[in-house]
């Protein structure tokens, strides 16, 4: 809190005033926001300390405060971990694609191990109501409802796209704009993936930051309830895949993924692999 308020003269707006009162409400906001992502025990968890108390970073959390209008504000920090989802987009040269989502829900799932595996199994079963005679009552053999939506696009029969994200109820969502993305407006995987998104549940609208005021004010105008943040929905991975072999790989900023070429000896001829570099 105390970097981001040395960029301003505190001094000089005065103890109390509406512009004191004002700059130090919407530092209290972000620093609550970073502090629900990322504040764990670091024992456990990889706490981003350096990020959290780096000048570049109140920099850029400075850049964004409106000294005339108080903003909804989000976390830009997460756990060196993940918790929760995990999403991986591979493909090789023989055809064979997979776009896998895996998650165990919440930390630590069910709390258990299965003896001799080492594995943690979910603990999804909290969707379910434990009313009897609803749509989404507990039954034996029913599966419960999932947001994961891991996705391969075909064109003409073909493999076009393949891509998925973590993110919770956001997951299904920031794959469709993706998908409109890629098909509508002509965008590059690299560019797919990265651009602004937007959710809802029914309720407020939460844009992404990067989404220029105007059309915030625009929307708003229209009568929705806009809150800027600073993402929605996690870090996805994509593929994309040409006629001529062709693969582009891309993962997007709001996660630590990025896209990796194996080399499992020699290329077919005029098979060429593209990573995309993220862009900051």
């Amino acid at each position: 809190m105390l970097n981001i308020l040395e960029g301003y003269d505190i001094g000089a707006r005065g103890f109390a005033s509406a512009g004191t009162l004002h700059l130090l409400a919407e530092v209290l906001k972000i620093a609550f926001a970073d502090r629900a992502a990322a504040t764990a025990d670091p024992a456990f968890v990889k706490v981003p300390v350096e990020k959290l108390l780096s000048k570049a970073y109140a920099a850029e959390r400075r850049a964004r405060i409106d000294i005339n209008r108080a903003q909804s504000w989000s976390a830009e920090v997460v756990p060196g971990e993940g918790a929760h989802t995990t999403h991986l987009t591979v493909a090789d040269g023989m055809g064979n694609i997979v776009a896998s989502t895996q998650t165990i829900n919440s930390l630590f799932g069910a709390r258990y191990i299965v003896s001799g595996t080492g594995m943690i199994p979910n603990n999804y079963m909290f969707v379910f109501t434990p009313h009897p005679g609803r749509a989404n009552s507990v039954s034996p053999g029913k599966r419960i409802t999932s947001s994961m939506s891991p996705v391969m696009v075909l064109k003409d029969g073909r493999p076009r796209y393949a891509l998925g994200l973590p993110g919770g109820l956001r997951i299904f969502p920031s794959v469709m704009q993706t998908i409109c993305n890629l098909i509508d407006h002509g965008m590059s995987v690299q560019e797919a993936v990265e651009a602004p998104r937007l959710w809802t549940q029914g309720f407020g609208v939460e844009v992404e930051n990067a989404v220029p005021s105007g059309v915030l004010a625009a929307l708003r105008d229209r009568g929705h309830d806009v809150a800027a943040v600073g993402n929605v929905g996690g870090g996805m991975s994509a593929i994309r895949f040409d006629a001529d072999g062709t693969m582009t790989g891309a993962a997007c900023w709001r996660a630590d993924g990025t896209p990796v070429g194996i080399s499992g000896g020699l290329a077919r001829p005029g098979v060429r692999f593209t990573l995309e570099a993220r862009r900051n």
